[in-house]
């Protein structure tokens, strides 16, 4: 067996013993990469308006995206999705709710402390887990419900602490 024979096994192993934790995975990244939004944007931040470094990152963040979608290979991808009157509907609802939610978040941050902001911010968690309830009728379990307690109550004492 040669050393990419045995990298590919490896690989293949992974992915198979981890896919079920993916998910989990994913949503650490991206926890990871969003206290660092907090951290960058606030040095970032220094001295300038906050609306405008805003416009100014979701430049670069499409940039970066469209760059993401031509690695990908999934260009052609566009025209169905445009097409689709009821995806482009919530994908537009969605980027003016993620361009008021980074507006709102830049100014907060450049106004207080990142560590106060960011557990008021993760209030979302709590917001989504109601939203879901009222607009697509997922349950909320007991666990769920103290742990949306547990989340909000966490995130005062923080911001006030």
């Amino acid at each position: 067996m040669t050393a990419h024979e045995i990298v590919n096994y490896l690989n293949k192993l992974i992915l198979l013993v981890f896919m079920d934790y993916l998910w989990l995975i994913f949503a650490l990244l991206s926890a990871f990469t969003a206290a660092l939004v907090g951290i960058f944007g606030k040095i970032g931040l220094e001295g300038i308006d906050a609306n405008t470094a805003t416009a100014i990152r979701a430049v670069v963040m499409a940039l970066f995206l469209i760059g993401v979608v031509i690695m990908q290979g999934k260009l052609s991808h566009i025209s169905s999705i445009v097409s689709n009157n009821k995806a482009m509907l919530y994908i537009f609802l969605s980027g003016i709710a993620g361009a008021l939610s980074w507006l709102f978040y830049f100014i907060a941050i450049k106004l207080g402390k990142v560590s106060q902001v960011v557990p008021i911010d993760r209030l979302s968690v709590v917001f989504a887990i109601v939203l879901a309830f009222l607009i697509l009728g997922e349950k909320i379990s007991l666990k769920t419900g103290i742990g949306a307690a547990l989340i909000a109550s966490g995130a005062i004492i923080i911001a006030l602490g």
